[in-house]
């Protein structure tokens, strides 16, 4: 199998008080690739200024990673199936709450893709199933207890779309 690493780089700045938590949660991810990003908590979980808004957050970044590890399986099959994608956008959300045990948790993150195709598209039972698929494979959806929920949006132009909610958590849709 394979192996994947990220950098967490932070530091405490000149000024700030550590031990009155008067510091700064900004830092940096670097991955294998070079590509730094600038990072924080949330300013939902911890208050300007100690956070940088501008920055991504833990939450954001897993709900980033499942819709982007959702949307690349998508991709792959749609092409299995014989269809061709030019656009895919989703505005995913992730929800903040608290699991079974009362602990804070991301316990919902909905998907809401919207694909363009060229030549033939799946109908409302094909696309349903395509994003089954797609959630069957993903490894980031496999690797966690959230609820992923996925709400395929209307293709631009044409009003269509899957009516059907997939739902699943830890891999099941």
């Amino acid at each position: 199998m394979a192996a994947y690493r990220a950098r967490v780089d932070w530091r405490l700045r000149d000024g700030e008080d550590f031990l009155r938590g008067r510091y700064s949660r900004g830092h940096t991810l670097t991955f294998d690739g070079g590509l730094m990003v600038p990072a924080s908590s949330s300013p939902h979980v911890v208050p300007l200024p100690w956070s940088v808004e501008a920055a991504a957050d833990p939450e954001e970044l897993f709900t980033a990673s499942l819709a982007n590890c959702h949307m690349l399986w998508f991709l792959h099959k749609a092409r299995e199936a014989g269809f061709v994608a030019v656009s895919y956008v989703d505005e995913a959300e992730g929800v903040m709450g608290r699991n079974a045990a009362g602990q804070e948790a991301m316990t919902r993150v909905t998907l809401r893709p919207r694909v363009e195709w060229t030549g033939a598209e799946p109908d409302a039972d094909g696309l349903a199933e395509l994003h089954h698929a797609a959630h069957e494979a993903c490894f980031i959806a496999n690797s966690v207890k959230t609820e992923v929920v996925v709400e395929p949006q209307p293709s631009p132009g044409t009003g269509e779309v899957a009516r059907r909610r997939s739902r699943g958590s830890m891999g099941e849709v």
